[in-house]
């Protein structure tokens, strides 16, 4: 009986360990946007490049990962993870103090210093080590509640205390920064940055004494070989599945980061006291909204199919990112905001702001979905489609870069057009891209017998 009990409490200390490394994969991930307005004022073009790096990790790690999480199982990968963090974290902060007056080479005729090499580096270190816990916590999540609903519902609540760490995060960036100057540097933010090296060293502590079952590393598996005859990239609904994934994550993260950028910009939003801390405190919003959209997701999934809900929202979102890109810069609206030395106050920012961050809502549900569509009829595939898929978060740093490219030559609003192409391509997955037409393709064992 007292075994039982203590297994028990083992598991309940594991779900709570992992509910904190999923909001600490938020945390890290969305450092990079309201940073990138630090480096913004000394590098014009530099605004999504700590970002990009954070998202190209996956493309090398994706992979690597998952094979890492078959060999030495859930809980060493985990650890190993917070140390790779603990080190990005680390040299971030390296950033703040080392190499400020040393060159390295030139950008546009400007000269570009040692310490924003250390930053990109450690954004990079950064991005392995959520790639890392992204391929952990997901599964172990589904393991510990037992699979099935249960095991989703675990899923769908750490996902929550993700959209919380990544409404917190912006907001406690814009606290510290407060107005971005010609003096403000990474610095400023080492509080933050001490922070989540604190709540890394305290979950490998905590998942250092935890005993996580690991089934997956079952015996068996090493006296059976599947056969193969086809792969993943077979199955046209899963490869386009891929390709939304990619274009996904991109507009999850460009949505909220060239917000950041515009309302940090005085002169572009009219807003001109503490226009950085505003603009974080406005992003939260979005970040919040997601939150509140992944709740209402897990209520209504059951009656509601995914592909029903990614095209609602994806023809919503486009509606939205519409307006705004249309909408007067003069009209302006009240929306909570943030600072050092006013607290929570009601900012007036451009109407713009409020029709970006409602499409929170909207990207909220639309991983799940793309996921769930693109992995349907796999069978044995299912695992390698996986791993694609965690390759293709690398999207995230890539098409925010664009965005933030055509942000500087083109203008802000101009950008989202990008964001608007990207929307319509998820609508066309969910209306006839996600649908199976390879059915003939062999996808468990029996039938593998059966085909050859």
């Amino acid at each position: 009986m007292e075994t039982a009990k203590q297994s028990s409490n083992g598991r309940v200390i594991a779900i709570i360990a992992m509910f904190f490394l999923f909001a600490m994969i938020s945390f890290v991930t969305n450092l990079a946007a309201p940073l990138g307005t630090i480096w913004k004022n000394n590098y014009e073009w530099s605004g999504m490049l700590g970002n990009m790096m954070n998202f190209l990790a996956y493309l090398f790690m994706g992979i690597p990962a998952g094979n890492l999480l078959v060999k030495i199982g859930y809980k060493k990968t985990a650890l190993y993870a917070m140390i790779v963090g603990l080190i990005g974290l680390a040299f971030q902060w390296f950033s703040g103090i080392v190499g400020t007056e040393t060159g390295v080479f030139t950008v546009s005729g400007q000269v570009v210093t040692l310490n924003f090499i250390i930053y990109l580096l450690g954004a990079f270190i950064c991005g392995f080590c959520v790639c890392m816990l992204n391929t952990v916590v997901n599964p172990m999540l589904n393991l510990l509640g037992g699979g099935g609903n249960t095991g989703n519902q675990l899923v769908q609540t750490g996902g929550s205390f993700n959209s919380l760490a990544a409404t917190l995060t912006p907001l406690f960036v814009g606290m510290l920064i407060g107005q971005v100057t010609d003096t403000t540097s990474m610095g400023d933010v080492a509080p933050l940055l001490f922070i989540a090296m604190g709540v890394f060293v305290f979950a490998l502590i905590v998942i250092s004494a935890v005993k996580i079952p690991e089934p997956h590393l079952n015996k068996d598996v090493k006296n059976h070989k599947v056969k193969f005859t086809h792969s993943a990239w077979n199955f046209r609904h899963t490869l386009l599945g891929v390709i939304g994934i990619f274009l996904y994550v991109g507009i999850e993260i460009g949505i909220p980061g060239v917000l950041i950028f515009y309302l940090s910009d005085s002169a572009a939003s009219g807003i001109t006291e503490n226009a950085t801390a505003v603009a974080g405190g406005v992003a939260a919003i979005y970040w919040l909204l997601m939150l509140c959209g992944r709740l209402i997701s897990s209520v209504i999934s059951g009656k509601v199919s995914s592909r029903t809900q990614l095209i609602v929202v994806s023809t919503v979102a486009i509606i939205l990112i519409c307006i705004a890109i249309f909408l007067p810069s003069d009209i302006r609206v009240s929306m909570p905001a943030y600072s050092a030395a006013d607290g929570f106050s009601m900012a007036q920012v451009p109407a713009k702001a409020l029709f970006l961050v409602l499409c929170g809502l909207c990207t909220s549900v639309m991983w799940g979905g793309i996921f769930n569509l693109a992995v349907e009829g796999l069978g044995k595939y299912t695992a390698q489609a996986s791993g694609i898929f965690m390759m293709m978060v690398v999207g995230g740093g890539v098409m925010p870069l664009i965005q933030n490219a055509i942000a500087t030559s083109a203008g802000y609003m101009a950008s989202y057009w990008l964001v608007v192409a990207m929307l319509a391509y998820l609508l066309y997955y969910g209306i006839a891209g996600c649908k199976n037409v390879n059915p003939e393709i062999p996808v468990d064992e029996e039938e593998e017998q059966l085909y050859l």
